[in-house]
């Protein structure tokens, strides 16, 4: 699911009830065997800009990956596989207009993808000086690139790399 017009908002306390909404739908299938559902990516961080789309990190055993693949087709999920990026697994949707925008990916408990995503952001959500530098840095980049998701991911490269970087990861 690619973005094709950048738009970047201020943060929005309805993004907490869009994430748990999602959430609670998931549930319906996962619940007998999810570790966790994680709501990660920029509207995670209070206080932060954000593109209005929720992250979420479905998180199992290793061996439940395929289970929970097919319990999410059977509520409308399309699985898109890693989509080049190993440990984790993309899902796309139609029909899901009743739900906040959002990607959603399956991770397996030692995935060092998940470990990113979690480390980034409880650092944002515990050091407001990065999180100020990265929410300016995306607005900039909505308003020089919204027609262009891939320049907007370059022009917030380096502040996402400055932020690793101060994380020792």
């Amino acid at each position: 699911m690619k973005t094709k017009h950048v738009v970047v908002l201020p943060y929005d306390e309805k993004w907490k009830q869009d994430f748990e909404d999602i959430k609670n739908e998931l549930m319906k299938v996962l619940a007998t065997f999810v570790n966790a559902i994680e709501h990660v990516g920029s509207t995670s961080v209070e206080g932060l800009a954000a593109k209005p789309i929720i992250d979420i990190d479905v998180v199992v055993k290793p061996n439940d990956v395929k289970r929970a693949i097919a319990a999410l087709e059977s509520i409308g999920y399309l699985h898109e596989g890693d989509l080049g990026i190993e440990g984790r697994e993309a899902f796309s949707y139609e029909e899901k207009e009743h739900l906040q925008t959002h990607h959603l990916y399956v991770c397996p408990e030692d995935s060092a993808e998940l470990k990113r995503h979690l480390a980034f952001r409880d650092y944002l959500r515990s050091h407001h000086d990065a999180k100020e530098k990265y929410g300016n840095v995306k607005l900039e980049a909505a308003k020089l690139f919204s027609d262009n998701i891939d320049k907007y991911m370059e022009y917030k490269a380096p502040v996402i790399k400055e932020i690793y970087a101060d994380m020792h990861m």
